[in-house]
């Protein structure tokens, strides 16, 4: 309960347009301060829990060991990460080109999901919960990799997910 009530916090503060992206290039120290928040890290653990989830947990644990080994003792960046997971995918998924989208975008999209019979459309958009004029910037460019879960009445949640990218501004 608590992690989730830090998570709608730092959701509040990256709805807004005078959030930052978890990844960018600095410039001064008081920048490198400014980038360690609490929005950078709780926002950086859901998109881990969220890669987890897609990947699935053995996956996820497997380029988490490639990581580690291959950076023991030594400095990264965050590709060094994802090109781990990429190396365990086998290239069945860019890991790269979908957390890049996650880390260098300021915010989060609303995903919208409409029911027509038995077809699902989704659409997202960037999620803005205040304007603030002093700091709006049009994010009309913003496009999210997503990975969508979903369940049918021929299965459930435990042994039968399908998992779905949404890369475009909508899709079927």
């Amino acid at each position: 309960e608590d992690f989730l009530n830090l998570i709608f916090k730092a959701m509040m503060k990256d709805s807004l347009n005078s959030s930052h992206p978890i990844s960018s290039t600095v410039q001064s120290s008081e920048q490198i301060e400014e980038m360690f928040d609490a929005l950078s890290y709780i926002k950086g653990a859901s998109l881990l829990l969220m890669l987890k989830h897609y990947l699935t947990k053995d996956v996820f644990q497997a380029g988490i060991e490639v990581y580690l080994h291959n950076h023991s003792y030594g400095s990264t960046k965050s590709d060094d990460l994802w090109d781990s997971m990429n190396e365990i995918t086998n290239g069945t998924l860019d890991v790269k080109k979908l957390m890049k989208t996650w880390i260098l975008h300021k915010g989060f999209p609303l995903v919208t999901v409409v029911r027509k019979g038995k077809n699902i459309s989704v659409q997202q958009e960037k999620f803005l919960y205040r304007v603030e004029p002093e700091n709006w910037t049009s994010d009309a460019s913003y496009l999210w990799h997503i990975p969508l879960t979903y369940v049918t009445n021929n299965c459930n949640f435990t042994y039968c997910t399908n998992a779905y990218l949404l890369d475009q501004k909508s899709g079927m």
